[in-house]
Formats: C-alpha cells, structure tokens, sequence
C-alpha cells in the first residue's frame, strides 16, 4: 500500500484553538500591508480554513506573484510591531460610517441586520441575534466576531507564508465582481510550517490532472469537445474498465442485478420526482421536441424507480430487489467550480436503488456497509468516518416538505448506523432534498477526506412516483428506496487513486503490467513472443518499440511507473529467458516464463 505523508493536524476543536485565532489574526495583518501597498483597495472578507487563510481585495491593478514578498515582508514588520487586536461593539450607523469607503462590507452590514448572517454570509445559530463588532490592531479596523490572538506578539513570524493568488466571485456568484484572493498557510512553529510545505510539495507531484497527463491517461479538449468532459485515453479506458468491472463482479456477488436505463428523460419525470424543483440548476438546458421537453440525466433514481414501476406488480417476496447502472450522467457544474477528474460535467456513477420494506432497512444497511468496506479497503481506503447528513433543524431550504416521512428516514438510518456499531458524526442541512443520508468520508495517503461512498434513505419519492408493492397481508405498500453509490462517481474516484497511489497502481489495476526491453534490434523478436506468451496468460503486456538505447527504455519504464520491466539480451534469448526487474528498482535476476507468471499472479492475488 503506498506510503502516507500527512500535514500537521488540525485540531479537534479548531475555531476554538489557538492556531485558529493566528490564522484569523494574519489574514487582518495581511488585509494591512495590502491596503498600505494599495491605498484604493476594497476589502470583502478573510477567514481562518484548514491550513491557513485568505482575504479577498478589489485591487486598483492585477496583482503579482512578486507583490507577495513585499506584503509578507510588511506582515513580519507588523507582527514585530506587537500591536494589540482590540474588539468594539458599534452602532449600525457607526459601522456605516467606519466602512463608507468599502462597498463590500457596507453590503455585509446590511446582511448582518436584515438576514441574520455572520460576516462570511452564514446564518447566526439559532437564537442569537445580530450584533455588529468590530477588530483592531494599528491602523486596521475590521467588521469581524474574531477570535483573535492578544498581541501580534503570539504570532511566530517565521511560521507562516503567503502562497497563491487566485480570482473569487464576491459572494460565490457569478454575475458579481471578480476580486483577487490571497492565500496563505500559517502554523505555530516553523518546524509545522516546513511539514506543511513538504507534504503540499508531495500533493502537487501527484496532482491527478499532471499524473494523467504524463501517464497517458485522460485529457480535456475543452475549446472542441466543452469544459468538464473528460476524454479517456486506450490506458485509461483499461483503468476504467478494470474498476468498474471489479465493482461490477463485488456488486452480483452481493445479490445486485444490472440494469440500463439510457442518458435521455422527459421532463414531467423530473417534475414528478421533485428533481427538476431543487435540482434544475445542476441539469443542462431541456432538449425540446415538439410539446415534449427532454433532459440529459442528471440521476438515475427516477429512471430506476419507473423500471421498478413497469416491470409489473411486485410481491414482499422480491423484496429487497437491488438495481444498479453504471450510468454516465450530465450535471451542468460551473465552469470555475471544474477540477480535472473530481469535478466534471459528464460523469458516471456506480448508482444502486434497493427497493425494500421499512423493516428491512437495517438488515440491508448492514449488508451495504460490509460492501463499503469490502470495496473501500481494496484500494488500502481504510481511515474513513462516517457523516450523518441530515436536513436543517427548521426544515427550511431545498428539504421536501414532509416531516413525518423525514422523520421516518433519519431515525431509520440512525437505528442503522447505531446497530452498525460506527461512529459518525451528525451534519445538518447536508442531507439530500428528498432524505438522509450516510456519507463515508475517505482520507488518502496525504491525509486529505474525500466524500466517496453514500447511503441514503428515501421515503419520499417512491410514493411521489407510486411505487407498490403487495406485502403479507395482500394489501398495496409503497417500498422505502436505499440510494447507494460506492465509488460515487468513476470520474471522480480514479483522480482520488491516481493522487492517493502518486500513480504507481498495484499491479492488478496497472493499465500495463509488464514491458518488455530489448537490449538491440535483434532481440525485439523475441521480445514480441514474451509479449505475446504473456498475453495469452491474461496479462497486459507491451513492447518497448522505440529503438532507444536499454538505459532510456528503463527510465520510460519508470517514468510510466509500469511495475514490471523485462529486459531481454542474448543471453535471454539462448536460454528461453527473462531478466525481471520490479517497480522501484528492484533487480530479480532471471528466471523462465512461467515462474514469473506465477509471481505477477501472486501480486494480482495479494491487491500489491
């Protein structure tokens, strides 16, 4: 399994912690020496996140990479300064008056008062009402609720960093400004900070969309076929396919059928279901055709309900009858929201709809969970937690007005997850519109939580789509429906392997698992036979045909991370042959054809 390389952590309780408050403290020092370099800057927001800060500005020019010196240089001054953040508590007018040259934070005091928000636009906890304070420390003054450190004084000058400059619409909202955002890291000592960049440093190498490329994986033509589509070279189509096969192969043992269900669905479906009321913003334009409005498929559910509906009357005795479709859906993400393989317009999911009466809810909870794992850990995604999603406490926003069906489903899935034995954590307003769920949030090798596997519970579109069946006492029921996914989405899930094995798959995944080297032109003959013996064994095997001296051949090898190089000379050639040589660098010596088939199926076997 590959090696794990992880960042200082972050604390348990972190808006309470003292990293927390030299973060937020920074991100005002930052706000100015900003505004001291550009006098005509308008400030928006900067809070604390996971490893570090950031401030939004609308600056008078575009900033440069080398501005971040001079404003890291002054922050240094400033902390030297030993300045202490004061907090006040003002009047409306007097915050109006403080910020009359800033649009964005006289725009926050009105949402502040009117909507009930914090200073980042999140609602206040219930109960508590607005209040408008401000922070202090030298010449700045900010609309903030702190926390912040005492005295710049607390603040290791040495221990922090600016890192990247980016564009943010104000607000997340694309028809507003576009302002520039500075990030930057901070930690308490320099030792925390030099982990932090070494781990980073680790993160970019196996940045998925650079690995992609240089392994010859996928690629994106966004000006001819559109942003968010991703194209899959031969290699990754090979990746592709021994996923989702191996999902496939798990997912019948288990008692899954499978089933097809086309890319193309009527609007009214979607009417019916409650998609098209909190989902249309996510689906591409309607495709109309005559009266009829049509959709790309966002999701399977309504599909997968309507087979179930079709299919005839259904007996308790079927019950529970499991659907699942590798099927490539279409989900209109924005365009800056588009991140190589993780966030895509064209994706395809693993989707599963289990149709079973609300008695059966834990057995088969029980049933997917063991699947989770069973998947999850094949590819060494074994450090994951388990979020229980539910609706807003108010029930208020994109929830479907339904609380006794609501209420139903989150204690169903709570009895669930308590009989599982899990630990999880509850998150409100993270539920899906028509129910809760269980989300498994997967850490990788660096650390990092990836939201893979989902389980949800659904009591509410199977009776909007009149789903039935007749239970023991010959009367109609309307099913529960588990939504369940896995992988969540291929796309998706390789870019998290291809970062989580820096590219290096173990050799049962390898898109090639073997090349063949020949020392001179005279024995690529024979290297084609080994090819082809190989083949016929079931494994992927390929000819280095370049011509290239043997020393350039290995580094290609390596570079392409193929776990086994065969070099073939004549002394291979005389004697039937193959001298091994295993990722990374490891010399076997020689031995026959068949010892090391066996070997690789060994490896195969093992999951390494």
């Amino acid at each position: 399994m590959p090696q794990k390389l992880t960042p200082p952590p972050i604390p348990d309780d972190y808006p309470n912690s003292d990293l927390y408050r030299i973060r937020h403290s920074l991100a005002h020092i930052m706000a100015q020496a900003v505004l001291e370099k550009f006098p005509g800057a308008k400030i928006a927001i900067g809070p604390p996140i996971d490893y570090g800060f950031y401030y939004d500005f609308d600056l008078p020019r575009p900033i440069r990479e080398e501005d971040l010196a001079d404003i890291e240089a002054r922050m240094r001054e400033i902390i030297a300064e030993g300045h202490t953040f004061t907090r006040r508590v003002v009047s409306p007018d007097e915050a109006r008056e403080l910020f009359r040259d800033q649009p964005y934070k006289l725009e926050l005091i009105d949402d502040i008062l009117q909507r009930g928000t914090d200073e980042y636009g999140n609602p206040l906890p219930e109960g508590e009402q607005p209040v408008l304070t401000t922070y202090k420390h030298a010449t700045f003054e900010d609309l903030c609720r702190g926390p912040h450190v005492k005295s710049t004084r607390e603040i290791n000058p040495k221990a922090f960093k600016l890192m990247s400059i980016a564009g943010a619409y104000w607000r997340g909202d694309e028809t507003k400004p576009m302002l520039t955002r500075i990030y930057g890291t901070a930690w308490r000592t320099p030792k925390e900070l030099r982990q932090y960049l070494n781990w980073l440093e680790e993160a970019k190498k196996r940045d998925h969309r650079r690995l992609g490329k240089e392994l010859g994986l996928f690629l994106f033509a966004p000006d001819e076929i559109g942003p968010g589509i991703p194209l899959f070279t031969p290699k990754g189509e090979i990746l592709r396919h021994l996923l989702e096969s191996y999902v496939r192969e798990v997912q019948t043992r288990y008692g899954f059928t499978h089933v097809w269900t086309g890319n193309l669905v009527k609007e009214d479906l979607y009417a019916q279901s409650g998609h098209l009321q909190n989902y249309a913003d996510a689906m591409f334009p309607p495709m109309v055709d005559g009266e009829e409005r049509y959709r790309l498929k966002p999701m399977n559910c309504p599909s997968h309900m309507t087979l179930y509906k079709k299919m005839g009357t259904h007996s308790y005795r079927e019950l529970p009858l499991r659907f699942s479709e590798f099927a490539t859906l279409y989900r209109y993400e924005k365009k800056g929201e588009l991140h190589g393989l993780t966030r895509v317009r064209s994706l395809t999911q693993d989707d599963c709809h289990i149709f079973l009466m609300p008695e059966q809810i834990q057995e088969e909870f029980a049933l997917l969970l063991r699947m989770v794992q069973e998947i999850l850990g094949r590819f060494g995604l074994t450090d994951y937690q388990v979020r229980l999603s539910l609706r807003d406490k108010e029930g208020k926003g994109k929830f479907v007005n339904d609380p006794e069906k609501w209420d139903k489903a989150e204690a169903a899935l709570r009895a669930a997850l308590d009989a599982s034995g899990l630990d999880y954590t509850e998150a409100y307003g993270e539920a899906a519109f028509y129910g809760p769920k269980a989300d498994f949030m997967a850490r990788d090798t660096l650390g990092r939580e990836w939201q893979l596997s989902t389980i949800q519970v659904d009591f509410i579109q199977p009776a909007r789509l009149g789903l039935t069946y007749i239970g023991p006492d010959g009367q109609e029921h309307t099913p529960v429906v588990l939504h369940r996914a896995i992988l969540g989405s291929t796309e998706r899930f390789l870019g998290v392997l291809i970062e989580h094995y820096a590219g290096a798959f173990p050799v049962w995944l390898a898109p090639v698992q073997v090349v063949i080297l020949p020392v001179t032109d005279r024995h690529r003959a024979y290297a084609r036979e080994v090819a082809a013996q190989l083949r016929a064994q079931g494994l992927r095997a390929e000819v280095d045909e370049s011509g290239d001296r043997l020393g350039a051949q290995i580094r290609r090898a390596e570079k392409q991370k193929i776990p086994y190089m065969l070099v073939v000379g004549d002394n291979e050639v005389e004697k039937g042959l193959v001298a091994v040589r295993r990722r990374p660098k490891q010399d076997l010596g020689t031995m026959g054809l068949d010892a090391f088939v066996r070997r690789v199926q060994a490896d195969i076997e093992a999951g390494v």
